[in-house]
């Protein structure tokens, strides 16, 4: 069953430490954030509480560090506790630590129980613990258990849990098969095929369209009015720290930067040679030197290629460095031919070879002269790191006495930068686009978080690259805007709209016509309009004349029959659809069992999915978000 195979993933050590990730799909579709009220009536020490189970703050807290350790190795980069909230971590691990808790008491109340003979065995049987000798080591598994944190109690109760949530979950959807009707359908979602003939309807084809009265667009103005709507607008001063503005490479000398340049010649900026090279393969050594013989008197090695049957396009072994060839014997004899040259017989590790290299591409070194500024700015943004520490904290020291960032800017020789009037959508008032900000969407999402006069705190880049300050030195609200203010957007909006309405109800005469049976080229003729078709077109496939909505459309529509959709730029996209077909459905083919075995884990997850849902409404689930707040480090109301 599948959740037989979920329990063997999870009895490695390895495998235990992370079977949360199991559950790691609950925290899409849980809405956990409004089964419950906020917390009343509990200590400050506990973070959420499901049913009688309270999960405590520093469970949290050691839960949440975990995960965002993990992420930092997946990722290879460092991640800032901004940019993991804003990646949503800490509430997708206070959601498994909820789901979990859901099903620790799930399998509390169904009687389940782990017995200690089962979870010794598990442990004496995990490969993990044992020896060189392929024994259980007492000594290795006392050391993994140090290293990740667990004493032996702490081990064997989470393994305990680990099993039971297994369990359960296998009581609600192991052994999940999926009917073949809904096999067939989703055959047909994923390889139907359409053929269609379509034409494109131009705005212009809506016809002349008079001048609108004034009535009419303080009619359309009225109707619409929130449509033109200003947004709010915030105007505010940054000062950003970072290794490029930091950095002076005026400031290395020439000595350190050819000392740099030395160091990094061989593996920056040093191309390695590389050679093509050609092989034909010989059952012995006899017959490869009779066709190196051969060659020597005049025949070509595409000759001998020829003579053996292979295609030209089965000689080449690529293109290499000495060190991308594996094998010895046949690095060597490469990269002593000249170009062109065909080597004496070579005892490969798959059999004799003639080896021939077509290109020679010599190893070539960049100049110092060429890179010499590249090296500098290097040199300077590497020192720039500890100045930036240095100054932030000369910053922060000027910020606590309340200094202005222009006054701080101005005594730290730093560009102080005034941004906005800027809406959310990074627009200003003329419809002219702000430049990017420092720190992009963080900063921008402190900015409209924040208020005039507040002390915000700086703002730390990804991967310690510097920090970004600002103040908020004007706020301009959302407004209604009068009809005369924005006279021309309402009329530029009104004659599309009226474009559009044309569009369609020609469309619609078009489209009749089609179903009545009368020819496309006919049809499309009639209106000025020129014929195209477009076949082989699959359900989630986009074209650069058929968009995706215009393809979901024609998916939408019987075959034989017509329609029209959207296109691009206020035109029109009239179609008829040709032809629909689906490959048959063969249920042996790997591509079915694959299509089966991920459909069956989604519905098996999705039926899980439902039920701890609806025992943590029975249970009840209540956050306290000052408490998560604290556990996971952000910002208190």
């Amino acid at each position: 069953m599948m959740m037989q195979g979920i329990r063997k993933a999870g009895q490695g050590f390895l495998g235990k430490l992370v079977i949360a990730v199991m559950f790691g799909f609950l925290i899409i579709s849980f809405a956990i954030w409004g089964v419950g009220d906020i917390f009343r009536g509990y200590g400050r020490n506990e973070v959420a509480k499901v049913g009688k189970v309270e999960i405590g703050v520093e469970q949290m807290r050691s839960a949440y560090q975990n995960d965002l350790q993990n992420l930092i190795r997946q990722q290879r980069r460092q991640i800032s506790p901004e940019m993991a909230r804003a990646l949503g971590l800490d509430r997708q691990v206070l959601s498994r630590l909820v789901s979990e808790a859901t099903l620790d008491q799930t399998a509390q109340g169904m009687g389940l129980a782990v017995s200690d003979e089962t979870i010794r065995n598990l442990i004496f049987d995990d490969p993990v613990f044992r020896d060189a000798s392929g024994q259980f080591s007492a000594a290795r598994f006392n050391e993994l258990l140090r290293s990740n944190g667990y004493s032996e109690q702490s081990y064997v109760a989470l393994q305990r849990a680990t099993i039971l949530r297994q369990q359960v979950a296998e009581l609600i959807s192991g052994g999940f098969t999926v009917p073949v009707a809904l096999q067939e359908i989703g055959n047909r979602l994923r390889n139907e095929k359409r053929a269609v003939t379509f034409a494109r309807m131009p705005a212009s084809a809506a016809g002349k369209i008079a001048a609108p009265t004034q009535e009419q667009l303080k009619s359309f103005y009225d109707d619409r009015k929130v449509a033109f709507r200003a947004p709010e607008y915030r105007t505010a001063a940054i000062l950003a720290i970072t290794a490029d503005a930091v950095a002076d490479p005026a400031k290395v000398t020439e000595d350190e930067a050819k000392a740099r340049y030395e160091a990094l010649k061989a593996q920056r900026f040093t191309t390695q040679e590389t050679r093509t090279v050609e092989q034909i393969p010989f059952p012995t050594a006899e017959e490869a030197q009779a066709a190196k013989t051969k060659i020597d008197g005049g025949e070509t090695f595409d000759e001998i290629a020829t003579e053996r049957n292979i295609a030209f396009k089965d000689l080449t072994l690529g293109t290499f460095t000495r060190d991308q060839i594996f094998d010895p014997a046949v690095r060597e004899a490469a990269f002593a031919l000249e170009q062109g040259g065909v080597s004496a017989p070579v005892t490969s590790a798959f059999g004799v070879v003639l080896l021939r290299v077509t290109k020679v591409d010599p190893a070539h070194v960049r100049p110092y002269d060429e890179v010499a500024e590249e090296v500098k700015k290097e040199i300077a943004t590497g020192r720039a790191a500890s100045l930036i520490s240095e100054l932030h904290d000369k910053i922060e020291d000027e910020r606590a006495s309340a200094k202005p960032l222009a006054e701080i800017a101005k005594q730290f020789n730093l560009t102080l930068r005034s941004a906005g009037p800027m809406s959310q959508g990074m627009t200003r008032p003329d419809g002219a686009q702000e430049e990017p900000l420092p720190g992009g969407d963080a900063t921008l999402r402190a900015i409209f978080a924040s208020d005039i006069g507040v002390d915000n705190e700086a703002i730390r880049l990804p991967q310690n690259a510097g920090y970004v300050w600002f103040d908020i030195s004007k706020i301009d609200p959302s407004r209604d805007r009068g009809f005369d203010e924005v006279k021309a957007e309402v009329e530029a909006q009104w004659r599309a709209d009226e474009t559009a309405t044309r569009l369609a109800a020609k469309a619609r005469e078009l489209v009749q016509a089609l179903d009545k049976g009368e020819a496309f080229a006919t049809v499309a003729a009639s209106a000025g309009l020129t014929a195209e078709t477009a076949i082989g077109i699959g359900r989630q496939e986009q074209r650069p004349e058929l968009p995706g909505n215009v393809v979901t459309q024609i998916f939408g529509t019987a075959a034989g029959k017509a329609g029209s959709a959207a296109g691009a730029e206020g035109s029109r996209i009239l179609f008829k659809v040709d032809s629909a077909t689906v490959p048959p459905y063969v249920r042996t083919t790997q591509e079915a069992d694959n299509f089966v075995r991920l459909l069956s884990t989604n519905l098996s997850e999705g039926l899980l999915l439902q039920y701890v849902a609806e025992r943590q409404a029975k249970l009840g689930v209540r956050i306290n978000e000052a408490a998560f707040r604290s556990a996971t480090g952000g910002a208190q109301n």
